[in-house]
């Protein structure tokens, strides 16, 4: 598998799995931008196996810290 099928396939499962538990939340774009900033930092290191780099995108994308807007 090719660096670029692997990166879609992590993507697509941390995505479909966050949409499908209702934890998607924000723009798609910044959410996508998150997800694939985490599978591209671990496939920069070496780390190839699938299921693993969608497996640290879905836990980072559910511990990363929410901005919060509060009107004035």
């Amino acid at each position: 598998m090719t660096g670029p099928e692997l990166r879609a396939q992590s993507f697509e499962i941390a995505w479909r799995y966050l949409n499908q538990s209702g934890l998607l939340t924000g723009e798609p774009k910044d959410s996508a931008r998150f997800i694939l900033n985490r599978i591209d930092r671990m496939m920069l290191r070496g780390e190839r196996r699938r299921l693993l780099l969608s497996n640290a995108a879905i836990d980072a994308y559910r511990l990363r810290p929410l901005l919060v807007t509060l009107d004035a």
